[in-house]
């Protein structure tokens, strides 16, 4: 007895719904064919399909997704690290109360160890003879996951279990992981028992899977500019599966659904208009310039220091996309201006590592840096924009401005003294600052950069 499944995915789409038309368009016209000849589909997502960079996303704190995802008939999903910790506990614990599919996360718990009632570790969907199990785990971002009121465990454990407990159970097992290519190719390489990976996370886009021992390894890129085919043929009597795998490039689609365009631009209207609400008066403008001092980055500086309560502070300029005008600031206008789902957080450093950061911050090659990832929705990180830090320059016979002195509130820094440094999460990943990644740190969350932001404008102008 054989059976042949395909197995349509996407990955982290970001809420880029530029392509989401044509991939609905695309996602029907595939269903009728295999119905047609009475073929097996089934339909999944990998997690970070929302992204509250985009207002519709952030308007509706992700539920707006969940209708696109529910209108395109998908048949499962899990969650990324967008859904997981850009959302706050209560925002996550109902983003899915409508869905009309299972959210499949093994790795995610309840602090008390409970798993949430709209979790399951693993769905079994039958095709004709045989069963196959999908099982989904996301990365395990301990520390937000924590401070959010969430418990995330090891994935491989985790996979571990579950292939011990499901075995005997099914024909075949294919896992949906949200952990990134390095990870996934250390899953096939630890559990030979898993047919395919659907992977995600690290946006990587294999054309026709790799192939991993026995496990093909699938990934379809980001902001959906592909669309995953994966396809399993499995002779139960011989327990046997062969799977082969490609992926569709939506820009060489043609068509696209006219219904699901319409619905979209109906519901960013409606999104557009609930984040028209006024939040302070300016009566004089706050201007940006990312690459010489302005008014605007200033204060943001300054708004994170004093909501981290640190010593002193330091954000990039390139967090402000645009200047405020004088008159009424909306909640519009302060995502629009800073759409980033990054979060503030104090870090410890001896003056010997802050002044390490702040002579690599003044390079010109960290100024005009063109940052992808980490949090980071802008276009350039700028300069590096100080409360309570002074830095003293002088121009060399090279050409350039090189630091000449620096002051921590007006006395020159200590280089065994630790201060607390108010900054953004986006400096502790990664290799940016090394001395900001090694460093004792405290993240503050579910509050965004422009939470942060908001909150010192009222402060500053709310009657």
């Amino acid at each position: 007895m054989r059976e042949t499944i395909h197995i349509y995915h996407t990955n982290d789409v970001h809420s880029h719904f530029e392509r989401w038309p044509k991939i609905v368009r695309y996602l029907q016209n595939e269903r009728k064919r295999h119905k047609k000849n009475r073929e097996h589909m089934v339909l999944l997502d990998i997690g970070d399909f929302i992204d509250r960079f985009h207002p519709l996303t952030e308007a509706s704190d992700g539920k707006a997704n969940v209708i696109l995802l529910n209108d395109a008939a998908y048949d499962a999903v899990t969650i990324g690290n967008n859904e997981g910790i850009t959302l706050s506990h209560e925002q996550l614990n109902t983003l899915y109360a409508h869905a009309k599919f299972p959210v499949i996360v093994a790795n995610v718990f309840d602090e008390n160890g409970d798993r949430p009632h709209w979790m399951k570790p693993y769905v079994i969907m039958t095709f004709g003879h045989v069963r196959v199990a999908f099982i989904g785990v996301t990365v395990p971002f301990q520390t937000f996951y924590e401070l959010l009121g969430w418990r995330v465990v090891d994935p491989f454990d985790t996979v571990a279990q579950l292939i011990e407990e499901l075995s005997e159970k099914v024909d075949a097992i294919v896992l949906l992981s949200h952990l990134g290519v390095n990870d996934d190719e250390k899953m096939a390489e630890t559990f030979p028992q898993l047919a395919a990976i659907l992977g995600g996370h690290t946006h990587h886009v294999f054309e026709h899977g790799k192939r991993v021992n026995e496990t093909l390894l699938c990934g379809a890129g980001k902001f959906g500019h592909y669309v995953g085919c994966l396809t399993l043929t499995i002779d139960k009597n011989g327990r046997k599966v062969d799977t082969h795998a490609y992926v569709q490039h939506m820009d060489a689609f043609e068509y696209a659904c006219e219904e699901t365009k319409q619905k979209l631009n109906d519901m960013i209207r409606q999104a557009t208009h609930a984040l028209a609400k006024p939040i302070v008066y300016l009566p004089e403008s706050l201007t940006i310039d990312w690459f010489s001092p302005s008014p605007f980055a200033s204060l943001l500086a300054q708004a994170l220091n004093e909501w981290c309560e640190g010593d002193v502070a330091m954000v990039n300029a390139g967090v402000l996309l645009s200047s405020l005008p004088k008159g009424i600031v909306t909640t519009g206008d302060i995502h629009r201006i800073c759409p980033h789902p990054i979060n503030p957080c104090k870090v410890y450093l001896r003056g010997s590592e802050l002044k390490e950061v702040i002579l690599q911050a003044e390079t010109e090659q960290m100024k005009q840096l063109r940052m992808k990832g980490f949090g980071f929705r802008g276009e350039v990180m700028g300069q590096m924009v100080y409360d309570r830090i002074t830095v003293e320059k002088e121009q060399m016979i090279d050409g350039q401005a090189h630091v000449r002195r620096i002051f921590i509130n007006h006395q020159p820094i200590e280089e065994q003294k630790t201060y607390a440094v108010a900054t953004i999460d986006m400096f502790t990943f990664g290799h940016l600052y090394p001395e900001i990644y090694r460093a004792k740190k405290k993240y503050y969350m579910p509050e965004m950069l422009r939470d942060v932001l908001a909150w010192k404008l009222k402060n500053m102008y709310q009657q």
